[in-house]
């Protein structure tokens, strides 16, 4: 392994937060990624109509299907009033959730939320969800019904204009959208902000509705997988699969100069030790087939880090089950690993969870730094028949009990954008 690059300041994840298919908190995670048991069900994103697409990454212990927050139903572990809640969406309402779990982990008081030196930085689609409905009042009232919350509850920033305020968070606050690549770069610029100096910490927060209106237009776009068995539809890498499976929830972590993490005795997870991103030029939708975009940002981010190929140990794939994105990933990773005789275990959780988009890259940000922490490996899930590009990669089909001591984690999105993460287990 090279030296590391030259920064002013370390960057530790330092808490975490959950509300996913796979669990709603770390502990419930941690078993369910330990023991490769996926979150996917039966889902009806129009009930009483037969669709092609039946399951998704369903998310237990909520109800917001309605559109009405008074009929909304969450654990009992939460306390929201009436004024927190009619400015939310139902992702909003899993962000509160999964930041209310980070805040008690990362042992973060009100006093440091508020200093100024502790940022924001968010990533969802907004709520089509509930913008349908909004839209529908104004047409069908000829513009005499207009919800006062109608916007802020519905597009892209909803998370930024929720949780800044509630909070008091006085720092930077940002939000990101490049689909499913955006909460990776919130990552990426996070860590170079607190590198920086520019900032001591900074929370990151993805979440997304799991509604018709957010999920199942991707069926439009023949992305969906159409298998009706939850124990197969999200097979990544396998020559079989047809498409992602759709889930929703929320993820939160905490981005902290390793100085702040230790004086407050906040748990670390591992080191943000290097990021880079890079685009494909090629096409809005579909990836570049050789995987070149995605390639360049797996050495840029290596070369950031400091840290050779054969030095990682395991690669966290962006691989969501469909045909063309999953074939240009595996011929991205034999550019940069097998090219330079590098072997790192490789799986992609989204086997387990289903494709959670923009907030994708927190949520399996954070179950790398369960790996890190908590000492093991997650396995390809779901992996029968092997794409015949898979030959000579290491994916193994179970758990691996070993510790990764550095791992990069892949995320790509629409239009090209393609960012890669190094992280390794934290050591003084």
């Amino acid at each position: 392994m090279s030296a590391p690059a030259a920064n002013t300041n370390r960057v530790v994840i330092s808490g975490l937060g959950f509300v996913s298919s796979i669990g709603n908190d770390a502990a419930e995670v941690t078993r369910n990624l330990r023991e490769l048991r996926h979150g996917l069900a039966p889902h009806p994103f129009l009930p009483g109509i037969d669709l092609p697409v039946k399951v998704a990454g369903t998310i237990k212990g909520f109800d917001t299907r309605s559109t009405h927050h008074a009929e909304w139903r969450w654990p009992e572990r939460y306390t929201f009033t009436r004024d927190m809640l009619r400015s939310l969406p139902p992702h909003g309402l899993h962000a509160f959730c999964a930041v209310e779990q980070l805040l008690a982990d990362a042992r973060l008081t009100p006093e440091l939320l508020a200093d100024g030196a502790t940022g924001l930085f968010t990533a969802s689609a907004g709520s089509p969800f509930l913008q349908r409905h909004y839209l529908n009042q104004l047409h069908e009232s000829a513009g005499g019904r207009i919800h006062p919350m109608g916007v802020v509850s519905t597009i892209p920033g909803t998370l930024n204009f929720n949780l800044a305020p509630h909070y008091h968070i006085q720092g930077a606050v940002c939000g990101f959208v490049s689909a499913c690549a955006s909460t990776a770069h919130a990552i990426g610029y996070a860590s170079d902000d607190i590198r920086r100096g520019r900032q001591q910490r900074i929370l990151i927060v993805g979440a997304e509705d799991l509604t018709s209106e957010s999920t199942y237009s991707f069926h439009g776009m023949r992305a969906l997988s159409r298998n009706a068995d939850p124990a197969t539809a999200s097979r990544p890498f396998d020559r079989d699969r047809d498409g992602f499976v759709g889930t929703g929830g929320a993820a939160a972590l905490l981005l902290e100069e390793a100085g702040s993490a230790a004086a407050r005795g906040a748990p670390v997870y591992g080191e943000v030790l290097g990021w880079g991103q890079a685009s494909d030029g090629y096409n809005m939708a579909i990836a570049e087939p050789e995987g070149r975009g995605l390639a360049e940002a797996m050495r840029r981010a290596l070369a950031d880090a400091g840290v050779a190929p054969s030095a990682v140990d395991y690669l966290n794939a962006h691989a969501t089950s469909t045909p063309g994105g999953d074939l240009a990933e595996l011929r991205a990773i034999k550019t940069v690993f097998t090219a330079a005789g590098a072997r790192p275990a490789i799986s992609s959780t989204k086997a387990l969870t289903g494709h959670a988009l923009s907030m994708a890259a927190a949520l399996e940000t954070g179950f790398c730094a369960l790996a890190l922490r908590e000492g093991f490996t997650p396995g390809q899930a779901h992996l029968v028949n092997p794409d015949p590009e898979c030959a000579g990669l290491h994916l193994p089909s179970a758990t691996l009990p070993a510790a990764p001591d550095i791992i990069l984690k892949n995320s790509s999105g629409f239009g090209g954008s393609n960012v890669a993460l190094v992280l390794r287990r934290w050591r003084e």
